[in-house]
């Protein structure tokens, strides 16, 4: 069975909750869903989906540089959205942080989430 370790960004919002921003279990590191949290006032950046999904993806990079990777090596992402009309725009910025191989992906819109944010990505990396 894997050691599980806990993985701490001081560049990425603190969890909100009684979670960590991620865990790694041997080569795999399952990081939280970030939501466009500024790490230091933890606040929303702002209403417009292109600043959140940038911020997003900049909390999932501190998140996966703690834990000794990079967004190249994610393996999996989710992606939930409050909208699915901001789905074009989520891929266009999703290009500019990501080459091929892609990594797989789902994208769900949900009623709601937390701070009310328009957007919230998890990830999985394999180290």
């Amino acid at each position: 069975m894997a050691t599980l370790e806990q993985v701490h960004s001081n560049m990425a919002p603190a969890a909100i909750g009684p979670y960590s921003q991620a865990i790694k279990a041997g080569p795999l590191v399952f990081l939280s869903g970030q939501i466009p949290l500024d790490p230091q006032s933890m606040e929303i950046i702002s209403d417009d989906v292109v600043e959140q999904t940038h911020q997003v993806f900049k909390n999932l990079i501190a998140v996966a540089e703690a834990a000794g990777g990079s967004l190249s090596n994610a393996a999996k992402l989710t992606i939930y959205v409050t909208d699915l009309g901001d789905f074009a725009v989520i891929n266009q910025i999703m290009a500019e942080y990501f080459s091929k191989p892609y990594p797989a992906r789902a994208t769900i819109q949900v009623s709601a989430l937390p701070k009310g944010s328009r957007v919230e990505i998890d990830a999985v990396l394999a180290l």
